[in-house]
């Protein structure tokens, strides 16, 4: 509810933004998207407070939605009741613009038991490249999986792009008058306008369509420019819709490409190295903290146990570390110690 006075409610205006925000983090926040909203709320302490009513409502609603007929003739009246426990829920708007990463919830359960602490290792992984991105010259903005190598060869007719290894995501700019193309040892992507994911590892090329449709073609033989190639039988796969893969073995007398539809959790699970935003709900801070190693090339490491079982409610952007750091500073009172050897070590403010 808002704290509002009575004889000054709040304009309907900002409730009504307050709503289509919630609509659009339930969708996803671009990082674009993340700016407007965190300038949004530190621009007037209203719209923090009609944030988290709206927040409120929809928890309730996303919880009744998990009934079903199946379940009873009607729906528990627990599941509208109001929640109970010992959780303790933050909703301050300048938390949230300070720590620079979109939060749905925020919660914490300050529990101390060391018996819940997952092994601090887990915090300690060693570090990894990390995904980088790159907007090219004709504003195609490509995705680079850690160890990926892409050479770019734009032309007055062609955007061509040679992947030697590794694996990236192209969302292409559109231009019918510039085929986009993503040559992949032997193998060329050619879109227009577009979205598509592109594998390259010794036996195969895996090319995975997210948005419109892409055309894999087998290229002109490199023997014309006096590069010697393996005799090979000829490569047909047809236009890749969105959502369908194909895999094509580089082998020179392999069976036909592998093409297949993939359920939307199975992109996700092949994107899963893209930066995104992350959703968690009552995950203990370790968890999070190794979510977050996997893909930074920043490591965070957690020196007080007790902070490890810290469970955390919360949505962010996998790639800003620093945002999240700063969030558990000022909401959670953890003290972040940076280290030169890339590290940031969270203690437990005494």
């Amino acid at each position: 509810m808002s704290n509002a006075a009575p004889n000054n409610p709040v304009p309907e205006s900002i409730a009504r933004a307050a709503a289509a925000w919630v609509l659009r983090h339930d969708r996803g926040l671009t990082a674009a998207e993340q700016d407007e909203f965190l300038q949004w709320l530190a621009s007037d302490p209203r719209h923090g407070e009609q944030w988290a009513r709206h927040c409120r409502h929809w928890d309730r609603l996303e919880t009744l939605a998990r009934w079903r007929p199946e379940h009873s003739t009607l729906p528990n009246p627990d599941l509208l009741a109001p929640p109970l426990g010992r959780w303790v829920r933050f909703w301050p708007a300048a938390t949230l613009a300070a720590a620079a990463a979109v939060a749905l919830i925020f919660a914490v359960n300050k529990s101390p038991d060391a018996s819940r602490a997952p092994d601090r290792s887990v915090a300690a992984a060693s570090a990894v490249t990390p995904v980088t991105q790159r907007t090219l010259e004709d504003g195609t903005v490509v995705e680079l999986n850690r160890g990926a190598v892409l050479e770019v060869q734009f032309t007055a007719g062609e955007r061509r792009v040679i992947l030697e290894q590794g694996e990236a995501h192209f969302t292409v700019t559109k231009n019918p008058a510039r085929p986009f193309v993503v040559a992949a040892r032997g193998m060329d992507v050619v879109a227009v306008g577009t979205a598509f994911n592109v594998r390259l590892d010794r036996a195969v090329v895996e090319v995975l369509v997210t948005e419109g449709r892409v055309q894999v073609t087998e290229a002109p033989s490199l023997a014309t420019a006096g590069v010697a190639t393996l005799p090979r039988d000829a490569v047909v796969v047809p236009v890749l819709e969105a959502g369908q893969r194909a895999v094509v073995s580089l082998a020179p007398h392999a069976e036909a490409p592998k093409i297949a539809t993939l359920t939307s959790g199975e992109i996700e699970r092949v994107l899963a190295w893209q930066h995104r935003m992350l959703d968690f709900t009552a995950a203990p801070l370790a968890e999070v903290v190794a979510e977050f190693n996997r893909r930074n090339a920043v490591q965070l490491v957690i020196v007080d146990p007790a902070l490890a079982a810290m469970t955390i409610s919360a949505s962010f952007r996998s790639d800003n570390v620093d945002g999240f750091v700063r969030l558990v500073e000022v909401g959670f009172g953890v003290r972040a110690q940076r280290s030169s050897a890339g590290e940031i070590r969270l203690h437990q403010n005494r």
